[in-house]
């Protein structure tokens, strides 16, 4: 019996019951996303909320593997990673799971694993959905960081695209956990060490698989790098109105459109540096210029560079980007005109920039650990991967500093090793008829052929000899008399050239004379202004001096005067304090008491306010799923024409609505639901949206 499941039906897996969820945009429908590999459905536990739900993959025939159990224990330890708790995986297995595989055999070898609740990057592109320039940058980040942490435990999803990448924070239902901004799915193809190479490579997915490269599949260290690029790339260039109305369509990019130049390549790669700087734009022009996945940026470098990037430069071009839209267009195609090598520029422009940027705490953390990375991958005598983390973190070490210096010369060394120069010392080969055995052959053979020539012949010959040689003597000496002109022409030349020199050197001595006078004037009239300056200082001291005189008898005098009045304010300022001591022991004690009344009333108020917040934050959250539960209920009797149950579910919503109106308008499509619900109530003949 195939697994073909409703909403509500109960699934039992390892002791525990779950319920299959019911699909928000399709009521009546299981909660089921279709992949390359299989079908997800949705699984909530029985006496749990959708907080708990799981994820149940059921694989396509040519996908149940038993080597799954063991992949996915390895996989398990890497759940710990920001934006891989999906590897938390537990396989279905007819030891443990035989009554239930035996009843539904398309669940052999299916995998039960987290619900990651949220919108999928795809998502986000094909609904044109602008961001913000915090969560672009937010997303970036997040990405850029679980790829590092990838990348640093040898790992690849070799199959990340819009799709694969979940963004949980746009979720409708608020995630109570710490999940990451994002969180990567269907790891069934992820490379590592330990990993046993699948039967069936995928060769990326469209607008996001690097031409030049993939041809028979994805499973490498490096499968990533590609299309992680332009991943970030889109995200961070998401906040942009013109990146977002260029999209092709389900990715930004159209697939034939991949590592050539076009409009959207160069409309991006404007829109990186406008908004978040060079360092970035030229990131992604690493790797579209890149002729393997090895030459793309790692991971690293792209969250060292968005470590440093500031949100307000994307705030300052946003505010300008109304008047630059119109002569965008044309910016495009002149830039389409440009032929040069982007890629040694790229290089160019990132050591200046680095060479001259401070770098920050986060930025020495990921150089330092790049670097330990490179000695580590030495030591286990892996050059060639040594030799890329040298190069990747060549471009992110202060200009001239001695980490740059070490890494030159490890990046030199491994080079040598790898590519050893061809040895020059070997003798070369002489060509067959540059030989001296050939040679030799040559002049028998002629001197066989000319015994065998009549003399009248060799007599003709001499004397068209004679002719010839005479010919070429007056050749000669033509060559030579023009050879001798065109000397005494040279020779005229040159004279002519000594003496315009020497003319020259004559002017440039009357020139230093004449500036040598000129300096001595202008030191007489220095040594006479000094005189009078020191004149004048001279004086100013006597002036200064009697000045001070006069203060010093003035000052001992108001010396006197202060001593005697500072006496008096003694006297008055004792009593005074006296009786401040009196006051301020009776007003210390008053205003402990006061200060120890309002410290326990502001407790307990403290308290309260804890108390009312926590439970307004859960009553919210359930009031949200609530509302969507109204809405579909309400939806589903007018489909079922029960229009009076219809309209009693519709005034349930619009009566909790009210409760929190100015919440839950701004929580994910509820406010469009509110919208609906007050359409239909005026007039009932209207059609409630699938929502």
């Amino acid at each position: 019996m195939s697994f073909q499941p409703n909403p509500g039906d109960e699934v039992v897996i390892n002791d525990i019951a779950y319920t299959i969820g019911q699909h928000p945009a399709a009521p009546g429908l299981a909660y089921a996303q279709a992949g390359r590999q299989g079908i997800v459905y949705q699984l909530i536990p029985r006496n749990g909320s959708i907080h708990g739900a799981k994820a149940l993959k059921v694989f396509f025939p040519k996908f149940r593997i038993p080597a799954m159990v063991y992949q996915s224990e390895h996989m398990e330890s890497y759940s710990e990673l920001p934006g891989l708790q999906v590897c938390k995986r537990d396989v279905l297995t007819p030891e443990r799971n035989g009554a239930l595989i035996g009843k539904h055999p398309d669940l052999l070898y299916a995998v039960l694993m987290p619900w990651v609740q949220g919108q999928t990057w795809f998502d986000v592109i094909s609904d044109q959905r602008q961001l913000t320039a915090e969560e672009s940058l937010k997303l970036a980040r997040a990405l850029a960081g679980t790829g590092s942490a990838m990348e640093q435990r040898g790992l690849a999803h070799c199959d990340m695209s819009a799709p694969n990448v979940m963004i949980p924070f746009f979720s409708e239902v608020e995630n109570l956990g710490k999940t990451s901004a994002v969180e990567l799915v269907d790891v069934e193809q992820m490379y590592g060490s330990k990993m046993d190479r699948p039967d069936a490579l995928l060769a990326g997915s469209p607008g996001y698989a690097a031409h030049r490269t993939v041809h028979s599949g994805l499973w490498s260290s490096y499968a990533d790098r590609f299309a992680g690029a332009v991943i970030i790339a889109e995200m961070l260039s998401w906040s942009d109105p013109v990146i977002v109305e260029k999209a092709w369509g389900e990715s930004y990019f159209d697939q034939h459109e991949m590592q050539t130049v076009s409009e959207r390549y160069y409309a991006m790669r404007e829109s990186l540096e406008k908004r978040w700087g060079s360092k970035l734009s030229d990131l992604f022009i690493r790797a579209w210029e890149s002729h393997d996945l090895s030459s793309c940026p790692t991971f690293g470098e792209w969250y060292v560079a968005l470590a440093a990037v500031d949100v307000q430069q994307a705030h300052a071009a946003a505010a300008t980007s109304e008047e630059e839209v119109a002569e965008q267009p044309d910016a495009v195609n002149s830039n389409l005109k440009k032929s040069s090598d982007l890629a040694s520029e790229t290089t160019n422009v990132q050591e200046g920039n680095n060479s001259q940027t401070h770098q920050s705490p986060d930025q020495e953390a990921v150089v330092n650990r790049l670097f330990l990375q490179a000695r580590a991958l030495e030591d286990e005598d892996k050059p060639a991967a040594a030799l890329e983390v040298y190069r990747s973190l060549y471009h992110f070490i202060p200009h001239n500093s001695a980490m740059q210096m070490e890494v030159e010369a490890a990046i030199k060394e491994l080079d040598a090793k790898l590519h050893p120069k061809e040895d020059t010392s070997k003798p070369v080969p002489v060509p067959f008829y540059r030989s001296k055995k050939f040679m030799i052959s040559s002049a028998v053979l002629i001197v066989l052929l000319a015994g065998s020539v009549p003399t009248v012949k060799i007599l003709a010959d001499q004397a068209e000899v004679k002719q010839k040689e005479q010919l070429e003597a007056t050749r000669l000496a033509e060559v030579k008399a023009a050879e001798e002109a065109e000397a005494a022409k040279a020779a005229a030349l040159k004279q002519q050239e000594e003496q315009e020199k020497q003319k020259a050197a004559e002017a440039a001595k009357l020139d230093a004379e004449e500036k040598k006078k000129l300096a001595e004037a202008k030191q007489k009239e220095a040594e006479a202004k000094k005189k009078e300056e020191e004149r004048k200082a001279l004086q100013a001291k006597y002036d200064k001096q009697a000045k001070y005189e006069a203060y010093l008898v003035k000052q001992e005098q108001q010396k006197k005067e202060a001593a005697k009045k500072a006496q008096q304010e003694k006297y008055d300022k004792q009593a005074k304090y006296e009786a401040y001591l009196v006051w301020k022991k009776e007003n210390d004690a008053k205003l402990a008491r006061q200060e120890a009344e309002r410290k326990a009333a502001a407790e307990v108020q403290r308290q309260q306010e804890i108390a009312r917040a926590a439970a307004l934050k859960k009553k919210r959250a359930e009031n949200v799923v609530t509302l969507i539960a109204h809405y579909n209920k309400t939806y589903n009797a007018q489909i079922g024409r029960k229009i009076e149950n219809a309209e009693s579910y519709a005034r349930d919503f619009k009566k909790l609505y009210n409760t929190d109106a100015a919440y839950f308008k701004g929580v994910g499509k509820v406010a469009a639901r509110m919208s609906a619900i007050n359409k239909f109530l005026s007039n009932n003949s209207y059609t409630l949206p699938n929502l």
